[in-house]
């Protein structure tokens, strides 16, 4: 059998510098050495920092007569008043440059402190919604490493970062603190757990859907996005799968950062409601996200029936109605065995108005393809903390064909 493409490594140059392919983490030291990294701080978030990557990474780095140093105190939903322990640590090691490795929050973690830790900028002065600070001097060099295949963080400034007096998550960015390099290398996922990898493998995939909605003309992103979800359909339930298999991690690695590249373009309600959740309840991200996909589907999609033929041909799905689509995209999240409801990750039924009422003020809510009130989310939320979300039917790949005929499930 010939080599897959995906196994070469390649370097792109859109939308910023990026490594891509088995074994590039090797490269780190000439790369920061390139980039006028001397010092660099390392951060990742407290469930990584324990990991064979890390201690790979600081060997590499050590190779190249680098001293490095590592700050690992991140939430899996990172939180303000940790970015500026990270700024202490950057400071007292006199360190010159940050690489953040690890999932979607320690890279959020490692931009929101490459935001602040020079600049003499509060965090939330960068509010999204805020005027952009102007900023002197320069922010530090940042290096983008992935280790799971979901976030898509790396190519941009943007990191969402929960303000622990409100409960609410915010994006903060800043144009000019675009990673400096964005490292994908697949071989750092393969020890990723099969239920780790269906969940921020399904963040991958609601960032390519609701990016895609998203109203307005913007092919660059539409084509990322639409790319990104067809690496993701066929490769995330091979990787759930079979964990060891290096072109299925090459595939999602490849997806998601695509479908990172598409959101600049916004995202919609299912984000806006996972934030909030994340915020209050501290739920994985991509498990929250793939939970409530079904239900705002439903809600956005009628209407949209150009799009989801896009949609379903990008992922190989017959049946292009969009009862066919939401039904396929329930089969995937059944396949990789994504929970049915809000209510078994913890989230209580007496929150939906509260959350509604954040979720309303999140910039993802505002590019929704369809505006929807207060009440509307709070049902949506709801909806998503029972069951009624998804047909009663035992958590197999069986079940799931035996739902959706119509779906053309991918082969490894």
């Amino acid at each position: 059998m010939a080599r897959s493409e995906v196994l070469d490594p390649q370097d792109w140059t859109i939308p910023v510098p990026i490594a891509f392919g088995p074994g590039r983490l090797a490269e780190i030291g000439g790369r920061c050495h390139n980039l006028g990294i001397k010092r660099p701080l390392i951060v990742t978030d407290r469930g990584s920092h324990g990991l064979p990557f890390i201690g790979q990474l600081q060997a590499h780095l050590a190779q190249s007569g680098m001293r490095s140093g590592l700050f690992w105190d991140i939430s899996p939903n990172p939180r303000d008043i940790e970015i500026g322990a990270g700024c202490a640590a950057f400071v007292a090691g006199d360190h010159d440059g940050i690489i953040a490795i690890g999932g979607g929050s320690a890279m959020d973690g490692g931009k929101a402190i490459c935001l602040t830790v020079t600049s003499g900028v509060d965090l939330w002065a960068f509010e999204y919604e805020r005027p952009v600070p102007d900023v002197e001097p320069e922010f530090p060099a940042l290096v983008t490493i992935p280790t799971t295949a979901g976030t898509g963080a790396e190519t941009e400034s943007t990191a969402m970062v929960t303000h622990v007096e409100k409960g609410m998550k915010f994006c903060v960015w800043h144009p000019k603190c675009k990673p400096a390099l964005a490292l994908l290398d697949p071989k750092l996922t393969l020890g990723l757990p099969p239920n780790l990898t269906a969940w921020t493998g399904a963040d991958a995939l609601t960032h390519a859907i609701e990016a895609f909605l998203v109203p307005g003309f913007h092919p660059l992103c539409d084509g990322a996005a639409l790319e990104g979800l067809s690496l993701v359909a066929k490769s995330l339930p091979v990787a759930v799968r079979e964990p060891g298999n290096l072109e299925a991690r090459g595939g999602m690695l490849a997806g998601s950062c695509l479908a990172g590249i598409s959101f600049l373009k916004g995202l919609g309600l299912v984000h806006a409601i996972s934030h909030m959740v994340g915020a209050e309840y501290d739920t994985q991200h991509g498990l929250t996200n793939a939970i409530i996909l079904p239900v705002v589907l439903r809600f956005n999609l009628p209407g949209l029936e150009a799009k989801v033929m896009r949609m379903s041909e990008a992922m190989g799905i017959e049946d292009r109605t969009v009862e066919g689509f939401v039904c396929a995209v329930e089969s995937i999240l059944d396949e990789i065995e994504i929970p049915r409801s809000l209510g078994e990750v913890g989230v209580p039924t007496d929150c939906a108005g509260r959350i509604a009422e954040k979720a309303i003020q999140d910039s993802a809510a505002a590019t929704n393809p369809r505006q929807a009130t207060v009440s509307e989310i709070s049902d949506l939320v709801t909806t998503a903390i029972s069951k009624a979300n998804w047909f009663l039917r035992p958590l197999t790949l069986k079940s799931a064909r035996t739902r959706c005929p119509g779906i053309r499930f991918h082969s490894s």
